[in-house]
């Protein structure tokens, strides 16, 4: 087992690199580099002379090629390696199903042309629902490699399951957080200011194109988020077995919103777009876990009585 659940966080780390590496294709306005062609590059495989552009989107496709064969190769060891009713399985194939989701979503982005300067309503409504999708492959992702790392409680049947509607409303919550978020860098990117006090004027102008308008929901979604998210972990996983992931997470948080305030005090450089997106991709890894942790234990655990 260990092979396999080393692979699966290796798994999990790689497409934290393909999503950095996206956010970089949207940041730079690369997306069009293939033209409207997917999933060729400009209908061709070989590409002569090709610009930077060009480089950079073709090169989030062959990463993005890769894990499609990483997750493909994980659900297929993962089956060998567990014994029917191991939980591990069903958040494989999630994972699997979420990964050719990811696929369509992207090749949908290119061939509309929802890609590089586009300002249209349908783009953001397409990146969110994408970013949506990429948020819940990480979650199944993780939860396969934690499943598969857990000594006990990883079979159906011998877990119980505990605030789980709670939780729920925790996690959505965090995904519009994330949502909101590619949505103010899509407006950070297409509209971009020269100074701090013309931004903040932007958010509240009704000259304004309407991704400057709805910058606030991101930062408002991420303090009702992150008040909820205290909250849970303040009653439910501060002391026990779970405490050193509890204060990770408040960490990350803490963490998070420092990097908010340097995006919009530097006007979100890409290289602070792609700091920030790592630092909510970590928080988003670690949330799922402790929220696996608190809400799937084998039955009878109590906080002294076993560790998951």
């Amino acid at each position: 087992m260990k092979g396999v659940q080393r692979f699966a966080w290796a798994v999990v780390v790689y497409n934290v690199a393909v999503i950095l590496w996206g956010s970089i294709v949207r940041a730079t306005g690369s997306g069009a580099g293939c033209g409207e062609h997917w999933p060729l590059c400009n209908g061709t495989v070989i590409q002569h002379s090709p610009r930077i552009e060009t480089m950079i989107e073709l090169a989030h496709r062959a990463m993005s090629g890769i894990a499609l064969i990483a997750i493909l190769a994980l659900v297929v060891w993962t089956f060998a390696a567990t014994a029917k009713r191991h939980i591990s399985r069903t958040w494989v194939v999630a994972a699997a199903v979420l990964t050719f989701n990811e696929a369509l979503l992207g090749a949908l982005l290119v061939l509309l042309g929802k890609v590089a300067h586009d300002q249209s309503a349908s783009r953001a409504v397409y990146l969110s629902l994408h970013l949506a999708n990429t948020l819940l492959l990480l979650a199944a992702l993780a939860l396969t490699a934690h499943f598969l790392s857990r000594p006990i409680g990883f079979m159906r049947g011998s877990v119980e399951h505990r605030s789980i509607g709670i939780a729920s409303v925790g996690m959505l919550a965090t995904l519009f957080v994330g949502v909101s978020g590619s949505l103010a860098a899509l407006g950070d990117t297409l509209f971009p200011a020269t100074s701090l006090r013309l931004a903040l004027a932007q958010d509240f102008s009704a000259s304004s194109a309407w991704l400057l308008r709805v910058r606030w929901i991101h930062p408002t979604l991420g303090f009702i988020a992150g008040a909820f998210i205290c909250w849970l972990i303040f009653t439910s996983a501060w002391k026990g077995r779970n405490r050193k992931l509890a204060i990770g997470v408040v960490a990350l948080l803490a963490l998070q919103y420092a990097l908010g305030f340097l995006d919009v005090a530097m006007l979100a450089p890409t290289w602070m777009q792609i700091v920030h997106l790592l630092g909510a991709d970590t928080l988003w890894i670690a949330l799922v876990v402790l929220t696996a942790r608190l809400c799937v234990v084998p039955i009878g655990c109590t906080e002294n009585l076993c560790r998951v």
